[in-house]
């Protein structure tokens, strides 16, 4: 396992950065802000944060959409941005020798974007289509459907992307105020993950980013109230039925939030050997996919479990997956079986960190919301000292799952 050397810096307008020496001929760079979906407060705002990532890429006081787009894929790299719930990301990699091009261009996005009419326009009826594909796919709209019912009357609770309704009223100046609002030096991290040593980093950086002199501004986020258990049907007429279970859990500072990645791993991790698609899928036959995430945001995190299945065997999927979790939260997990699940997440992870581009990534929004960077052996060393009693304790806050199935 490699622990790459990690340094943290700060400018003196508040942006924080974050660096990682990795060797190797490609760069990766970028911002991640702390500002998403959760941030829109008002239905006629939902979809903002995406919406401005898209148009960003429009144009900016000095670049058209063109010169944007080909500046990086000029030398083979690429330009990237994507949202969630509590940040956005603009991102880029790049061959070695083009940080100071993809520094700039970064800048020139989270400064001057100029966010023209007509191209507002045109993007308008691009994210409508995103919106409209999205809505087709139910593997996927079930999330959404299920966010929004156990997040209900809170920012949480509504779609990334947006309404068609509420892209109507998105124009230049809301684009701008909301840019200025939330893409301010102290709610941003700098990342990158290279070989050019950090004082060239730090040079190329405060050149760039220095002037950023926008003041920081509260963030208005309030922890969605508790909403009862539920068990819902909707309609689709749909070859098979998509159910998905979840509850809500901790959020990034919840003291079991290890013990709860271990626990969601065993149960339904990309492992063949996971729980439930031993019991559902190769034992029995049920489902073709199933698996099992838990999503942590700052003040509360989810845990789902999704599958597809016949509409006549969703009843019996269901009380599997319960009766699953129910074993763990009798103590089913002993010491040889958790020691066995600590070393396969322990290997997936370390695969994981392979992935030089997730990895900056992450680091960007650990730096949001603890100010650090922790090597991967701090992750693999907590993993490593989950007990057999907070597995259970874990499994234990999943015996009411809340319920909704396609069909």
């Amino acid at each position: 396992m490699n622990n790459f050397p990690i340094t943290i810096f700060k400018l003196s307008n508040g942006l924080r950065c974050v660096h990682c020496l990795r060797r190797g001929e490609v760069e990766y760079c970028g911002v991640a802000v702390n500002a998403g979906s959760r941030d829109e407060l008002t239905p006629d705002r939902f979809g903002l944060a995406h919406f401005v990532e898209h148009t960003i890429f429009k144009g900016t006081t000095h670049r058209r959409s063109w010169h944007i787009i080909n500046r990086m894929e000029a030398v083979g790299g690429e330009l990237n941005a994507y949202t969630t719930k509590e940040e956005t990301y603009v991102y880029s990699t790049f061959p070695r020798g083009n940080l100071r091009r993809a520094a700039e261009l970064i800048a020139d996005l989270v400064k001057r974007s100029a966010f023209p009419r007509a191209e507002i326009d045109r993007e308008r009826d691009v994210v409508a289509d995103e919106i409209n594909t999205y809505s087709d796919i139910p593997s996927d709209g079930i999330y959404d459907d299920f966010e929004d019912m156990i997040f209900a009357g809170s920012a949480l609770g509504h779609n990334i992307l947006g309404t068609v309704e509420s892209l109507a009223g998105f124009t230049t100046d809301v684009c701008r105020e909301y840019l200025d609002r939330f893409y301010t030096p102290g709610q941003m991290v700098f990342f990158y993950s290279g070989p050019t040593r950090p004082a060239q980093v730090e040079k190329i950086v405060a050149e760039y980013f220095g002037s950023l002199s926008l003041p920081d501004v509260e963030r208005d986020r309030k922890q969605p109230d508790v909403v009862s258990r539920f068990d819902n049907v909707k309609e689709i007429s749909s070859h098979q039925s998509h159910v998905v279970m979840g509850a809500r859990i901790g959020g990034l500072f919840a003291p079991d939030r290890y013990a709860m990645a271990l626990l969601t791993n065993i149960l339904g991790g990309p492992g063949m050997n996971s729980l439930l698609n031993v019991e559902l899928r190769e034992r029995r036959g049920l489902v073709y996919t199933i698996d099992a995430s838990a999503s942590h945001l700052t003040d509360t995190g989810l845990f789902t479990v999704y599958f597809g299945c016949d509409h006549d065997d969703a009843s019996r999927c269901r009380r599997l997956v319960a009766n699953t979790i129910d074993r763990i939260a009798q103590g089913a997990i002993n010491e040889r079986r958790l020691s066995q699940a600590k070393r396969q997440y322990a290997g997936q992870l370390v695969i994981a960190s392979a992935n030089a581009e997730q990895t900056a990534l992450s680091q960007g929004r650990s730096m949001l919301y603890f100010d650090t960077a922790a090597p991967l052996s701090v992750t693999l060393d907590r993993i490593a000292a989950v007990t057999t009693d907070e597995i259970t304790a874990a499994a234990q806050r999943l015996t009411e799952l809340s319920v909704l199935t396609l069909r």
